[in-house]
């Protein structure tokens, strides 16, 4: 019988003075974990640091490493059913893991490993320290005494400095090829092979990127959905989510929050607001948004009971960052004895970052995009003990890994796509993140 000793937390309720991306940040800057994840929620803002727990899941299995060393599942059917068996193994009393899911677990969810490579498709960390932050009293919870210390000493001093100046890159490189791509994937949609594919590109970024300072100045010019900074075992990402793939609470309740459909948001408040009639009327935006919700109702109606199921928001106006989309709410109550994970599988990926149907939009992202998305169109997550989870759609971020940093946006590409608007509709969402990017040891600015 698997069994580990019993652990818990050692925890202190505190009151804050500063706002809580300042608190985020602070501890972030600190280096009091190598590893750690920033999430958040809203009503809620988490920093999770360093690891009593953590379940990986590649090609191999599913792992996890503990303080009683490493058990590994093999692959037997859906692989997030080994996760979840894996979690329910932590002996931590009232955890909450928090961490990343890759694009590419949509080719293996159903245990199929043929279309996956070495790459690892999850990474689950239950913190050795946290932090959750509710308006100004901060939860902190560490696994030893000396943890919980320096956490309130780190806090005790947190203040917003002056900020780090920006330093925005043009993203209107690299036309020509994205446009080809979005020719071919209309020409297959007029051929019938699928209804509409999410094509994504890449933009390399060649300065060293601050990426703490870039989450703060971001997170300040946008307006996400959920935002998250992490640094989990090489990979550093931070990004400015506009939708959730799922949410599930700890009575059952879940939801989906689809969001397709695209018009640049600027500084003009005249011009933006032609641009939402145009969107709000334009046949190609709505019917691309009308699949995508058709889509996630279909696809909950597999795990949520039928009659629970109903679209409680359709085809409102949400601004984010630099653009603004048409978006929808689908709502639903799981089955008795489902579980969020199955949740999390039956809408996994967004059908807003992959296509319709599902299948075939990724053969055409397989041919037309040069490498795997890993985290781009992944999630970054939390799931709680009770059930809860949150899971944002990972998009509008920027990423390094092996000394590369990129940002990556797409846009959906239906029968009536101009490539030429396509391309325009990427930039547009790059630039919810371009125009924050830091450099490395960049000049500060008072206030």
């Amino acid at each position: 019988m698997y069994t580990i000793p019993d652990q818990r937390y050692f925890e202190r309720t505190v009151p804050l003075t500063a706002d809580p991306l300042t608190v985020m940040t602070t501890l972030a800057e600190a280096g009091l974990h190598e590893d750690y994840v920033v999430y958040e929620h809203p009503h809620q803002w988490s920093y999770a640091g360093g690891a009593l727990a953590q379940i990986t899941l590649d090609r191999t299995g599913a792992h996890l490493v503990d303080t009683s060393g490493e058990t590994t599942l093999e692959w037997a059917g859906p692989p997030l059913d080994l996760v979840r068996e894996l979690l329910d193994r932590v002996q931590v009393p009232h955890w909450r893991a928090y961490g990343w899911t890759a694009f590419e677990l949509a080719y293996a969810k159903s245990g199929d490993r043929n279309r996956i490579g070495e790459q690892r498709l999850l990474h689950l960390v239950v913190p050795h320290t946290e932090v959750r932050v509710d308006g100004h009293t901060a939860l902190i919870r560490s696994a030893d005494q000396a943890g919980l210390d320096t956490v309130v000493a780190c806090l005790s001093g947190a203040t917003a400095g002056p900020a780090a100046e920006s330093s925005p890159v043009d993203v209107r490189h690299g036309a020509a090829r994205y446009q080809q791509a979005v020719a071919d994937a209309v020409a297959a949609i007029h051929d019938n092979q699928f209804q509409k594919v999410i094509l994504s590109r890449t933009f390399a970024v060649d300065t060293d990127i601050d990426f703490i300072a870039t989450y703060r100045a971001g997170r300040k010019g946008n307006n996400p959905a959920r935002s998250f900074l992490l640094h989990l075992d090489g990979i550093e990402a931070t990004g400015f989510s506009p939708e959730v793939v799922v949410a599930v609470d700890k009575a059952g309740r879940v939801i989906s929050q689809p969001l397709a459909g695209t018009r640049a948001l600027t500084a003009d408040a005249a011009q933006n607001q032609l641009l939402r009639t145009e969107l709000l009327s334009n046949p190609k935006e709505i019917y691309e948004h009308a699949i995508s919700v058709k889509i996630a109702l279909d696809e909950l109606l597999g795990v949520c009971v039928a009659e629970s199921l109903f679209v409680e928001e359709f085809m409102n106006i949400r601004e984010r960052g630099t653009v603004q989309h048409l978006a929808s709410r689908v709502a639903g109550r799981l089955h008795t004895g489902r579980h969020a994970w199955d949740a999390f599988a039956a809408v996994f990926p967004a059908v807003t970052a992959s296509g319709v149907p599902k299948d075939a939009a990724y053969e055409s992202i397989r041919t037309h995009e040069s490498g795997a998305r890993g985290l781009y169109s992944g999630a970054v997550l939390t799931v709680d003990q009770d059930g809860t989870m949150d899971a944002a759609l990972v998009l509008r971020a920027v990423y390094r890994r092996g000394g590369r940093t990129w940002l990556q946006a797409g846009a959906g590409i239906v029968g009536q796509s101009l490539p030429e608007r396509e391309f325009e509709e990427t930039c547009e969402k790059l630039d919810s993140v371009a125009r924050f990017l830091v450099p490395a040891n960049s000049p500060v600015t008072a206030g």
